[in-house]
């Protein structure tokens, strides 16, 4: 198929195909007057031989003008209506120019005879051999939402029929977003989305194969179809309006008859506009309304269960049944410590006296038994003395611990004495080492030297609390002199010791944690000044057959050394030994092993660890007949990975030396063995 491109001023009535006597087997086509459209779709496959070219220059601006309105006036004038019949073939024009420079049609009969020669059609190169861009088949938001109807056609009544052209060829509606294809049939766009839906998608009114990109939006159908005239929607209710179907949302906005629900959220009902201002009048149920009692405003729905339940002017019957029938309900509180049907007991009740009656009778009761009152209220004083006299002999017996309590305020000054030494001794030992050679080693822990301030903070704090039990218990003694006096404050004063006795208590705790705390920083202390940064571990371990005895007994198996280090911010290590041996070795050997821990710096460190270990039992004689082992770190073990708890698996020797070796060797002086641990740095990397 190609384009037949001719001149809109020559597109006038109906037309048979010029085309005709070549062999052209369509009969005629209709052309519509009036259009500035210049395309017209090639039905006739002679014509392409003749190759005609004619187009005005006012044509020429159309075509090239980007612009949907004008896309959709020019593509509604290439609809082509095939009919039956013949008419007279009109005159087949060429063009040519006017002595003003405008083309004009020439007859082809009167051109010269090389005019009718084939000419090849080429398109120029820089526009498109399709000008004419397909319209977006997308929903188009510019109508209101509920005007257009969900699927297919316009429903609405006309006032006159509309023209079949206005209808759709699928759902025979009048169009709703009218939507033109090539072969000139129009469809709702709901419609022919359906159709464009299925394979191979055709027209259902020629058969013809149907392309999504060449379907177009006929803007000028749908203006049309805008402007006819339809009745109010709300016919059936009454309305008798006629307007243009583009006018039909601003109608239904103020249209009395059309349906609408309730303003009121809560209420479900529909009904005509001006059926509003009676609904809420009289019928909706959620409307307002007032409490003939109080006065409150409230929908009509809360109005009963407000009356029932909190109204505070709603009368109420007194529940007593006396002459009062009715009372609001906001006094009857009140009503009832006056009813003279109400069940009250004796003002007498808390001295023993189980007397209930009605108000009217207790002024009766009141009188018959006034000797039984005083009684009551002798009985009573009696009880409260008694217990004053027990409150006096306790707090004897409190004075006789004040000894027992001075005494122990000397031993918690003397223990308080204590720890200002060893706090002078820490701080003393702190100096040294910042002044000393091991200033680098505080340098990297000085996080630990913090936390060890911190602690020595809460010495001094300790120091403080003691001075202010001091102060306590003179208050104390203060307040025995004071309760000697009088002996009916003796509940303060038994309150007095029980939180003296506390705070006694809550002291020697707090000594006792401080205690462990010193010896934990102690232990601190030594462990940063035996630590090593060159990679290697001498570990000295005392007491060699009571720990012995230990790990055969099974209450300590293994014992840790102290960290070490292959440089200030290297790799963290420590070794692990089972004096009675472990795993294959147990009961025979002394099992050692190397354990890598989580350090500061591991994220500067290369994993897995991969540096030659040497493990060492040392003879403490001068032949220095050492027993070792040395071995290479397996890369794919889980020991020499990067540590995610605080250390990794051990990984070693379980028949490092045999137990008759060392015992009968050199390798024991005075209940100690030595152990070297060494790690090969020579080719670390600085990190």
């Amino acid at each position: 198929m190609s384009e037949d491109v001719t001149c809109c001023e020559s597109r006038t009535g109906r037309q048979n195909c010029s085309q005709k006597q070549q062999g052209c087997s369509t009969a005629s086509f209709q052309r519509t007057e009036g259009a500035d459209d210049s395309r017209l779709r090639l039905h006739c496959q002679p014509a392409t031989m003749v190759g005609l070219v004619v187009m005005c220059q006012q044509c020429r601006e159309a075509v090239r003008k980007p612009s949907d309105e004008v896309d959709g006036r020019l593509h509604t004038d290439r609809r082509l209506l095939v009919e039956g019949g013949s008419l007279e073939p009109p005159q087949v024009m060429s063009s040519g120019r006017s002595a003003n420079g405008r083309e004009v049609q020439i007859p082809l009969q009167q051109v010269a005879p090389s005019l009718v020669a084939p000419l090849p059609i080429t398109p120029p190169s820089h526009r498109s051999t399709n000008p004419w861009p397909p319209c977006d088949l997308a929903p188009q938001p510019s109508a209101p939402a509920g005007f257009q109807p969900l699927h297919g056609g316009f429903r609405d009544v006309f006032v006159e029929k509309p023209e079949a052209k206005y209808c759709c060829e699928a759902c025979r509606r009048v169009l709703c977003e009218p939507r033109q294809t090539e072969c000139g049939h129009r469809f709702c766009q709901s419609c022919i989305n359906d159709i464009l839906s299925h394979s191979n998608p055709v027209c259902p009114a020629d058969r013809e194969p149907l392309f999504k990109d060449k379907i177009f939006r006929d803007v000028c159908c749908h203006r049309e179809i805008m402007a006819l005239k339809v009745f109010c929607r709300s016919k059936a209710n009454g309305c008798q309006e006629q307007m243009s179907l583009q006018q039909i949302p601003d109608h239904l906005n103020v249209c009395p008859f059309f349906e609408v629900p309730c303003p009121l959220g809560k209420c479900k009902e529909r009904m005509m506009r001006k059926e509003i201002p009676e609904h809420l009048a009289w019928k909706c149920k959620h409307r307002e309304s007032t409490c003939e009692f109080c006065m409150t405003k409230m929908p009509l729905t809360d109005l009963q269960k407000h009356k029932e339940t909190v109204c505070p002017s709603f009368p109420v019957s007194c529940p007593n049944h006396c002459s009062f029938s009715s009372l609001p309900r906001s006094e009857l509180t009140s009503h009832q410590h006056d009813c003279p049907k109400a069940q009250v007991s004796c003002l007498f009740h808390r001295y023993g006296c189980t007397f209930k009656g009605l108000n009217q009778e207790m002024r009766q009761h009141d009188s018959t038994f006034v000797a039984e009152h005083l009684r009551m209220m002798v009985k009573g004083n009696c009880l409260l003395e008694n217990k004053v006299d027990n409150v006096k002999e306790e707090l004897m017996e409190r004075c006789k611990v004040l000894p027992a309590l001075n005494s122990r305020l000397s031993e918690l000054e003397s223990q308080n004495e204590e720890l200002r030494e060893k706090n002078r001794q820490m701080e003393q030992k702190l100096a040294n080492l910042q002044v000393g050679e091991d200033g680098k080693m505080m340098s990297s822990h000085s996080e630990t030297l913090m936390a060890l301030e911190i602690e020595l903070g809460s010495l001094r704090r300790l120091r403080e609390e003691v001075e202010t039990l001091r102060g306590t218990m003179d208050n104390v003694r203060t307040r025995l002199a004071t309760l000697e006096q009088g002996g009916r404050s003796g509940s303060g004063s038994t309150h007095t010791f029980a939180s003296l006795e506390t705070q006694l208590n809550r002291h020697d705790d707090m000594l006792s944690v401080h205690e462990i705390r010193l010896a934990d920083m102690d232990l601190r202390f030594q462990v940063l000044e035996t630590a090593s940064y060159n990679g290697t571990l001498i570990w000295k371990i005392r007491d060699y057959k009571r720990r012995k005895q230990e790990a055969v007994a099974g209450k300590t198996l293994s014992l840790y050394s102290q960290p070490f280090y292959t440089g200030y911010f290297g790799y963290k290590m420590c070794a692990r030994v089972y004096l009675n041996g472990d795993g294959m070795g147990k009961g025979t050997h002394l099992s050692l092993f190397f354990v890598v821990m989580k350090g500061e710096y591991d994220a500067l460190l290369p994993w897995p660890f991969k540096q030659k270990v040497t493990l060492m039992l040392m003879d403490q004689t001068p032949s220095r007949k050492h027993l070792g082992d040395a071995f290479k770190p397996d890369p794919h073990s889980s020991s020499f990975r990067r540590p995610t708890a605080e250390m990794n698996i051990a990984s070693g020797c379980p028949l490092f030396v045999a137990q008759s070796v060392l015992e009968t060797g050199s390798y024991i002086k005075d209940d100690t063995i030595f152990i070297k641990v060494t790690v090969d740095t020579s080719d670390l990397p600085d990190p």
